[in-house]
């Protein structure tokens, strides 16, 4: 988030005064950008849903300034919560928690919790600072990822304008330091739960709570609907694969036989063989796990123009230090297996 040229205290203003109005805003968040609407209006909230073609019982999370107290949304704000906040906020973590009755229930889909998170990027933080001080300082702004339902998230303002044109206004932050969503974290049940991985890791949550938080195997049937946990989710245009190296080799060479172009997404020990085969459109897969989540997203936009008919990608270690890129992938796969 360097070197950019942040918008101007009277841009900021503008878009605070749109969120007031009840448009909307897409804002950059050291995650990805946001499509923002005020969190307070329902009819607001309906713009974002409408906007994104997203199904109106996937809630969306609440951002927040720092500063703000959380707990004028929540009904219940547990001594995990202080923790939590003390430790990462502003950062990339999304609680969920008990939510007020006198919050709508469109920012939740429906359910008795809400998602609250307080992002760390300056321009975000501006935005909500003077957006709350519009609503007595209690404003909070829902904010989905800026783009379609199910496509992949935008971090940059061009990805946003990609997906929605002039049809948004687009606070111009850079490029999103993290590049994956927010980790999602579920306190409204009495202990806490890992609903979507993300920066933040099982490990440093339980740093701080002194115990490990459930990890998302599919079993947990009384959690909550959460942002990005349908199984297919962030899927490119161009088919993806994501399969072991070995697997990945005889469909690069039915590829080859068939005259077919294709990407190869790959650590570079592993696809020496492959790199310069013709055919291959070949990227070298960041070997360390931050550095893949950041650069991930504009990778796979990167690839959906580059005139390859799949997308070829290796599956990564399954330990917790892959936890949130497999999840991201995981998901971009799934959402071409259901079409075969």
């Amino acid at each position: 988030m360097t070197g950019q040229p942040y918008p101007t205290d009277a841009e900021i203003e503008h878009a605070a005064a749109l969120l007031d109005a009840g448009e909307l805003v897409a804002f950059p968040t050291e995650t990805v950008y946001g499509l923002g609407g005020d969190a307070a209006n329902p009819e607001a909230v309906a713009r974002i849903y409408a906007a994104k073609g997203r199904p109106a019982n996937h809630p969306v999370i609440v951002h927040l300034p720092p500063g703000a107290d959380p707990e004028y949304w929540a009904a219940e704000w547990p001594e995990s919560a202080r923790k939590l906040v003390a430790a990462f906020w502003p950062g990339p973590l999304t609680l969920i928690v008990k939510r007020h009755p006198r919050i709508p229930d469109a920012v939740s889909g429906g359910q008795d919790s809400v998602g609250l998170r307080c992002p760390s990027h300056p321009v975000a933080q501006k935005l909500l600072a003077a957006f709350s001080a519009r609503r007595g300082g209690h404003g909070g702004v829902a904010a989905p990822s800026a783009n379609r339902f199910g496509h992949v998230s935008p971090t940059t303002a061009q990805h946003v304008r990609d997906e929605f044109g002039a049809a948004v206004h687009v606070l111009d932050g850079g490029a999103s330091d993290v590049g994956i969503e927010s980790t999602i974290l579920d306190l409204s049940r009495g202990f806490p739960a890992l609903l979507r991985p993300g920066h933040i890791t099982p490990h440093d949550i339980a740093r701080v709570l002194g115990e490990a938080p459930r990890l998302p195997d599919g079993s947990d049937a009384t959690a909550p609907r959460a942002s990005g946990t349908l199984k297919a989710h962030y899927a490119p245009s161009t088919p993806l694969a994501l399969l072991p190296f070995e697997a990945l080799e005889p469909l690069l060479c039915a590829a080859r036989e068939n005259g077919e172009t294709v990407a190869l997404v790959a650590r570079a020990s592993r696809a020496r063989a492959w790199a310069s085969a013709p055919g291959v459109h070949f990227v070298a897969a960041p070997e360390d796990p931050q550095v893949y989540a950041r650069e991930l997203y504009g990778l796979l936009r990167a690839l959906d123009r580059a005139n390859v008919t799949r997308i070829l990608i290796e599956k990564l270690p399954e330990t917790l230090d892959w936890i949130a890129v497999n999840d991201r992938l995981g998901r971009a796969a799934a959402a071409f297996e259901a079409r075969e």
